[in-house]
């Protein structure tokens, strides 16, 4: 059994047993104990698990918010691929609106609306200025309070602003997904999340590996309110038949 596929078992055993040992994978998998810790030090490098004495438990919560300096510079190719693949979901229709969420990897899809001549709309000042180099553009910036820890603009005129509008697509960011559903820390920044899952016509999560089984404090949308995850690795099988069940196309980049 290649690596790639034991890892991928063992991150299901964690999701149905919630802990695994590195002695019971060693004997399931019929391989030395140095080669699960391995694999385990490797899951745990991509954020997919938590070591522990002996083995593993999942990765949960989150215990600090990295700011949007840190994430700029945080697995930098996983997001450039994902917003390569998310590209592809843009609307053939150049005119037609696009939401884009603040965010690190939403900001890795500013290089492909060139071409595009229909209105972007964001609540990040900084992907309304980065926007700016495509002159055919009409950028709109939410109003709002700026976050400083995520360059997000939030509170009631942001959510207030979202409510008439109608874009065709929305692509969303997230601290974190699950069998729930997608999370953020914040209950201000889930507030206009949850605005803009309702405005859009198709509403596309953009989710490297280390947001995935994450869970943060507010679900600002259930899995049937999604219909596009883009990430950049294999998902648990549970998870991936949940995302399934609940009508989510599931796009690897």
């Amino acid at each position: 059994m290649y690596a790639r596929e034991r890892q991928r078992r063992i991150l299901d055993a964690l999701s149905r047993t919630g802990r695994v040992t590195v002695t019971e994978l060693a004997a399931q998998f019929e391989v030395t104990t140095e080669t699960i810790r391995r694999d385990l030090d490797q899951l745990a490098e991509r954020a997919l698990l938590v070591r522990v004495h002996g083995g593993a438990v999942p990765r949960r919560t989150a215990e600090v918010e990295p700011d949007l300096t840190s994430r700029r510079v945080t697995n930098v190719e996983a997001k450039r691929r994902i917003a390569v693949a998310a590209a592809a979901l843009l609307p053939a229709d150049p005119q037609a609106a696009v939401l884009l969420d603040a965010g690190s990897t939403t900001a890795e899809l500013l290089p492909h609306l060139s071409g595009r001549r229909g209105p972007v709309i964001t609540n990040a000042p900084a992907i309304a200025q980065g926007a700016l180099v495509h002159t055919d553009l009409a950028v709109h910036v939410l109003p709002g309070r700026v976050r400083p820890t995520t360059e997000a603009a939030v509170g009631s005129s942001t959510v207030q602003a979202l409510r008439p509008l109608h874009p065709e697509v929305a692509f969303l960011g997230c601290n974190g997904v699950d069998a729930e559903g997608f999370m953020t820390p914040d209950p201000d920044e889930a507030a206009v999340k949850t605005a803009m899952v309702r405005a859009a016509g198709r509403r596309v999560v953009l989710a490297d590996s280390t947001k995935i089984g994450a869970r943060h404090l507010v679900t600002f949308a259930a899995l049937t309110d999604v219909d596009v995850l883009v990430t950049d690795a294999e998902l648990p099988t549970e998870l991936r038949q949940r995302l399934l069940d609940s009508g989510i196309e599931v796009h690897l980049a």
